[in-house]
């Protein structure tokens, strides 16, 4: 029997509700853009940023450049009073940023305005140096000023065409190191006996804990790359200074002669070492940036516009529909640990998340993956693999991009890329496994707390930090680090055409520069993240003019809200807090191991300069 069609009136009320659904939809959207263009007013004073029709676009870098912004209520970013020190600048924000103004008659100039930024790596600032050296095939002039310069802030002041300094500031250049607390003598003191277990000769992770110096292979190793860094730093910025690498090294070997020319003026020792062009008070670069952007606003400011609010009036205009074809986008960011875990870290089961939401989206016909990670989880490692793997099964193109940093647990998860590609100063490799225990008997005992019992076996209660280690234990944990080891092996071996041999001669947890891994064969091609697009576009045969680029899984919403809510940031850290950090991180990544075997692929050195 066929079902009686509704009467008039059921059909009337049936379509006034969806009216009114429909209604209320547009309502909470229109409502949302309303709230949050209200506190971006508020905020920023009751004024709405606009391009001037004649400016310079400014890099005003703050805090730290990331790949990826860690995690933090969005609204609660917006309201809350910032420390520009204490903010996260996106990287892939500066450089979509610069080159838009590329082709933007608008913007006349490029302002790099550093005073707030705290750091960045060399691996990323390369990044945004071969951005502004796509800026500058435009014919636009490109000027760095700054009150002082610090490493980082000069390695991309060096990417402009004049730099102008403060007559009260200075360059300072100290080359790299990697310096850590050891603690062996205080655990013993407090009578913590460090169980660690760990395959590799380089595998210097755990060191603070059974050590009080660095090991010799661990300063070997170090050394090598720290050099590699340094070579490429001081050669780049020697060139686009006109100088000598000799007289660069000159500045910085011999800085205390240097300013002894000079009766201790650090300024006055930048200009005559060729660091910078002139010196300028904050009013005299004012005055000369209105002759060279063309044009002033009611203060007597040059015209100019902020690149994040650039990139956030370019997002309010109306872009064009969702291409058919596209590439995805996923930022693996942070230490590798088991579960969900929010923007900033990686999680097993979030990453995969995502991975998996990329391969059964048809429209989506290759994958990038950004990685910026020292490892962790071996567990989460391979869960994250295994999507990546079902991916490329369903005949997808997977191409990884290195960060700063994608050694152990984050090589374990590009090593099976159809490419792989890196800066020449990331830091990759670091292949190993290691495991730690802590036993905290003798220091229980210490105020007189003891752990006594039974068990049906050795193996009952071998794992509490309150008894001494079994050896039971301690044995199946080694080999339990041992086969891990060889998996990693092999996970490296088959994505990369080698043998386990020829893998085995380049790991024991040894770091790499991008340039050794290149040449080394754990790294295909040396490049930037807009290279790696087109590198998956290519392999998708996908035509530069038919497809688009999208981030997973971020909603316009989202996208908006992280815009409008650049403090996203931990808190900056203080002298005293910095000359910690080393162990607070290695602290931190204990107290969070949360691996179900306690296999961990990680590199807690691999922190990049």
């Amino acid at each position: 029997m066929s079902e009686k069609k509704p009467g008039l009136i059921r059909r009337f009320f049936r379509m006034t509700n969806r009216l009114i659904s429909w209604i209320r939809v547009i309502t909470l959207n229109l409502a949302f853009v309303f709230v949050i263009v209200a506190i971006f007013a508020m905020v920023s004073g009751g004024v709405i940023p606009s391009v001037p029709a004649k400016g310079a676009l400014v890099l005003d870098l703050k805090g730290t450049v990331v790949d990826q912004r860690s995690y933090m209520d969005p609204i609660a970013g917006v309201l809350g009073e910032s420390n520009p020190y204490e903010q996260e600048t996106l990287l892939q924000d500066v450089i979509d940023a610069i080159s838009l103004a590329k082709k933007d008659e608008r913007i006349t100039s490029l302002i790099i305005k550093q005073d707030y930024l705290a750091y960045a790596g060399i691996s990323k600032m390369q990044e945004i140096a071969a951005a502004l050296e796509d800026f500058r095939s435009s014919g636009k002039k490109i000027i760095a000023i700054g009150d002082h310069y610090n490493q980082d802030q000069y390695f991309l002041a060096a990417q402009a065409d004049e730099i102008y300094l403060n007559p009260m500031g200075g360059v300072s250049l100290q080359g790299y190191g990697v310096y850590r607390n050891y603690f062996q003598e205080a655990l013993t003191k407090l009578e913590v006996n460090f169980h660690v277990f760990r395959v590799g000769t380089f595998k210097s992770a755990l060191e603070p804990f059974i050590r009080n110096d660095m090991s010799d292979q661990a300063k070997q190793a170090n050394l090598a790359w720290l050099s590699q860094l340094w070579k490429q730093y001081s050669s780049i910025v020697a060139e686009r200074r006109g100088i000598s690498v000799a007289e660069l090294d000159n500045y910085v070997d011999g800085y205390d002669k240097q300013l002894a020319k000079y009766q201790g003026n650090t300024a006055l020792a930048a200009v005559a070492a060729g660091l910078v062009d002139d010196l300028k008070s904050r009013d005299e670069i004012n005055q000369y940036l209105i002759k060279v952007v063309g044009a002033s606003n009611d203060k007597g400011v040059y015209q100019s516009v902020d690149f994040e609010d650039y990139l956030w009036i370019q997002n309010l205009e109306p872009s064009a529909p969702l291409a058919a074809e596209r590439v995805g986008v996923i930022v693996a960011s942070g230490t590798i640990s088991d579960g969900e875990q929010a923007p900033g870290a990686i999680g097993g089961d979030s990453l995969a998340g995502l991975i998996r939401e990329a391969r059964r989206d048809s429209a989506i016909k290759a994958l990038v993956l950004r990685i910026d990670s020292g490892g962790g989880s071996a567990f989460a490692s391979e869960v994250i693999r295994r999507e990546l793997q079902l991916l490329r099964e369903q005949g997808k193109p997977f191409v990884v991009s290195m960060g700063s940093v994608a050694a152990s647990g984050g090589y374990w998860i590009a090593a099976q890329a159809d490419q792989i590609w890196a800066t020449p100063t990331t830091l990759t490799g670091s292949i190993g496994i290691f495991g730690a225990f802590p036993s905290l008997d003798k220091t229980l005992s210490k105020v007189g707390i003891y752990t006594d019992g039974v068990g049906t076996s050795p193996m009952a209660g071998a794992f509490r930090i309150d008894r001494p280690m079994e050896p039971i234990a301690a044995r199946a944990i080694q080999s339990s680090v041992e086969h891990g080891y060889r998996q990693f092996l092999t996970v490296v071996a088959d994505g990369r055409d080698m043998t386990k041999s020829q893998v085995e001669a380049i790991a024991e947890g040894r770091v790499w520069s991008g340039l050794d891994a290149k040449r080394l064969g754990l790294v295909d091609e040396l490049g930037g993240f807009h290279d790696v697009v087109a590198a998956a576009a290519q392999l998708a045969e996908l035509e530069s003019d038919d497809y688009q680029l999208i981030e997973i899984p971020l909603t316009p919403q989202e996208q908006l809200l992280r815009r409008l809510s650049g403090v996203v940031a931990p808190p900056m850290l203080s002298q005293l807090q910095r000359l910690l950090a080393p162990f607070q991180q290695s602290l931190e990544f204990m107290v969070n191991m949360n691996d179900a075997r306690g296999l961990y692929a990680h590199c807690m050195g691999c922190i990049a300069p």
